[in-house]
Formats: C-alpha cells, structure tokens, sequence
C-alpha cells in the first residue's frame, strides 16, 4: 500500500487518543514513575505507536507494553462471542533483565528487532481490516522467514497472560474495554504445527514443553 494510501485509510477511521493517556493512568497504579521509561516513535505514517518499557524492581523480569494500538478499534468477526470487548488491544511481552535497549530508538539496537516484533504485530489488524485475540498466530512475512538475523522465530501467537491477573490485562472505562495480550515468538516448525492442528494443538505443545512467558531467544524448540 502506497505511503498516501495509508495516510488517508487512518485519516478516515475513527480515533480514540484518549485511549493512550487511560493505559499511562492504567501502568500508574501498579509501577513507580522511575520505572517506566516511553520509546516514542518518532516518525509513525499510519498511527502514532509508542512502547513502554517497564524496569520494575518488584519483578524478575521487564515488560515491553505497546501503546497506541487501542487508538483503533479493530475489525472483529461479527461472529464472534462479545465482539465489542475484542475490539481494542494492546500486546505485551515479559523479558528477562538483562535483555536491555540503549536508547529511544530501538531499531538502531541489538535487541532493537525484539520492539520491531510487537510493533509490527500491533500494525498488522489494523493494515488488513481483521482484529488479533488468543489464538491468532503471525508471520514475519509470507516466507516464514526469521524476523531479524539475531533470531530464529519467524512468527508469534497471541496469548493470555498466566503471570499477571486480569485486573491489570484488562482495562475497563467509559464502556470500553482494552484487552492486553501477550506475545509469545515461535519458530517455524511450531507455528506450522499450529496451522496445522490449531489453538489446542499449541497449547498442548506449551504445556507439555513447560514453556515460560518470559521470552528466551534461545529457548529449546518446542517440537524437538
């Protein structure tokens, strides 16, 4: 799609700013201003998408939280159940401490693919008129290639946090809801075996392997 035709698609799709600033009132209840810092993006052609990244000394891990995906409401199956609490989301993924960004832009980083990851996932709905919930699995692209050359996951599935409860994945105001999803990176034989045997065949696979919500770029497949 041509750089015009996505300024007018957004120009012309019903916004919601005040999304961004309820998840900012939303992460003050349960972090210190000291441990949230923003990546402000800094050129966005689409819509405005900002990352935070949460240092929290109360946890063994950091968060990466996306911010301005919700400014959207997503195009949700008409069939299904409750559509209008699927229509606006946020994505998460829970890090380890020493997975660490040098400066507010990312991409210029080691682990600068990492945001890239969620960022792109939190573009895609909205780039192809769908929505994302649990269950639904992406692709780096068409070819199942690795998003970076520092990894090998080609896709990622969307997952219910098993960490945090719902009073935090869940914000509620005004009659609106904002679900926050977690990201979960696979690598290709898994997200083929997810195509391939559905949600109940990747979650046997996350059961049976113990997998962990924390990411690990070098976790052991899952497959072997």
């Amino acid at each position: 799609m041509a750089l015009d035709e996505i300024i007018e698609k957004f120009q012309n799709k019903e916004h919601f700013p005040e999304h961004a600033e309820w998840i900012s009132e939303h992460l003050d209840r349960f972090f210190e201003e000291s441990e949230i810092t923003v990546f402000h993006e800094m050129l966005s052609p689409d819509f405005h998408l900002d990352v935070y990244f949460i240092n929290s000394e109360k946890s063994d891990f950091n968060i990466l939280l996306t911010s301005g995906m919700s400014t959207y409401a997503m195009t949700v199956d008409e069939r299904a159940e409750n559509p209008d609490e699927l229509k606006f989301a946020e994505l998460m993924m829970l890090l380890p401490k020493d997975i660490e960004f040098e400066n507010f832009q990312t991409s210029e980083t080691e682990n600068g693919w990492i945001v890239s990851m969620l960022k792109q996932s939190a573009r895609f709905p909205h780039h192809h008129d769908t929505w994302l919930q649990v269950g639904h699995t992406l692709q780096a692209d068409a070819d199942m290639n690795p998003y970076s050359t520092a990894t090998d996951f080609v896709g990622v599935s969307i997952l219910l946090s098993v960490t945090f409860e719902e009073n935090f994945t869940v914000i509620k105001k005004e009659d609106r809801t904002i679900n926050i999803y977690t990201v979960f990176p696979l690598y290709q034989n898994e997200l083929e075996h997810k195509i391939e045997y559905g949600f109940n065949g990747l979650i046997d696979l996350l059961q049976e392997s113990n997998a962990q919500e924390v990411f690990d770029n070098e976790r052991e497949n899952m497959m072997d």
